[in-house]
């Protein structure tokens, strides 16, 4: 689907299940289709999108899904996926099911007919509730973009067409959530208010980068404190062993140790965050190849120019230190202490994403710090 072919109009939509290597070949291209004519669509990389649908994924050892396609005239003109995911039924009930992966061309039909298809097979699965788009849960890409359609998604975010909001709603489901991504220059200066809180706390609490050498304990650290620090936030799933784990071997070859940030209060680790160079500014001239030169283009990329942006996609407090003063330092400090290091390495601007519209309390910080709102992303539900 290099080409871009235009979308045929006309004639019944018809989906089937994926249920093939060249099928799911097709599912993975349908966004070239559907993004072809907006520039500020970034092409995923093919090959990561193979292994994020396959075997491989940890998501599968507690989760089922199938993948469908709509086509029209025989040409795909939408996708879309279901999934049950049992570490979210242990939380939220038997009665739970997801969709995800949703693209599709501006037609109401074409919408109807994957929705319904995935309704279908999330009934037989006993769901009376289900919720999306989650590729494939809220720990990975999640939400539909109905905010924010003039600037480019930041790596390991969604991008989506204007009119995805409106069908979802013309099939019956309704927002449930929105999640916000804050943007926020590098070279900000910390508000004295802020630095008065740093320094109240600077005695109990110790910042430190990642330790390479202990990497594997190092994850699970960070695992321990994102579970317990999300544990009370709408929708979380905790990550499992397996899933941070394959997280940890990206964040290994692309992250910096400056930009994994720790901080220890009174020895014990309470808090951190990571971040990441924004990749997107890359795979956006590769079209989603990596061969036969995209290899080489990616690091001669980073080596001579690097990125001017990144992103904080992970972050967390202890329950415990939440709504205190020592939990405001905290989320404080972890958040300026790796800006010298992005200073030094180009980057100019981050998107902190994504945070949801009712945490109040870190969309606080954030306005005090002068960051900006700039993409709203929402999450639907209905009930079958």
């Amino acid at each position: 689907m290099n080409e871009k072919p235009g979308l045929p109009i006309g004639g019944a939509v018809v989906v089937r299940p994926v249920t093939s290597y060249r099928e799911m070949g097709i599912f993975i291209d349908i966004p070239w289709r559907i993004y072809a004519d907006d520039p500020m669509w970034v092409p995923p990389l093919r090959l990561e999108r193979r292994l994020h649908f396959s075997r491989f994924n940890p998501f599968f050892k507690h989760g089922e899904w199938q993948a469908w396609i709509a086509y029209r005239n025989n040409q795909p003109v939408g996708r879309i996926c279901a999934q049950i995911d049992q570490l979210h039924r242990q939380r939220y009930g038997e009665d739970t099911g997801h969709f995800g992966s949703l693209e599709g061309m501006d037609d109401t039909e074409v919408f109807a007919a994957l929705l319904h298809t995935a309704e279908e097979w999330l009934t037989a699965r006993h769901t009376r509730h289900v919720s999306g788009p989650f590729n494939l849960s809220i720990n990975q890409e999640c939400g539909i973009l109905v905010e924010g359609f003039d600037t480019p998604p930041m790596v390991m975010m969604p991008h989506s067409r204007v009119w995805y909001g409106r069908l979802l709603e013309e099939q019956g489901y309704q927002p449930l959530r929105d999640l916000l991504a804050y943007w926020a220059e590098v070279d900000h200066k910390m508000p004295r208010l802020m630095n008065t809180v740093i320094e109240r706390f600077s005695g109990q609490v110790r910042l430190r980068t990642l330790r390479r050498d202990k990497f594997g304990e190092e994850m699970e650290i960070l695992r321990d404190i994102f579970n317990d620090a999300w544990s009370e936030n709408w929708g979380f799933v905790p990550f499992t062993k397996a899933e941070f784990a394959e997280l940890g071997s990206s964040l290994r070859l692309l992250v910096p140790d400056e930009f994994i940030q720790i901080a220890e209060v009174e020895g014990h680790p309470a808090a951190f965050m990571v971040g990441l160079p924004n990749l997107n500014e890359i795979f956006a001239e590769l079209n989603g190849s990596l061969f036969p030169f995209g290899w080489m283009r990616m690091i001669n990329y980073l080596k001579s120019r690097g990125v001017c942006t990144g992103r904080i996609p992970l972050m967390g407090v202890r329950k415990q230190f939440q709504s205190s003063p020592i939990g405001m330092a905290l989320a404080i400090m972890i958040i300026d202490a790796p800006r010298q290091a992005a200073l030094s390495r180009g980057i100019q601007a981050v998107e902190l994403s994504w945070i949801l519209e009712d945490n109040k309390a870190m969309r606080a910080i954030l306005d005090y710090l002068g960051c900006r709102q700039y993409k709203r992303y929402r999450i639907f539900g209905k009930t079958l």
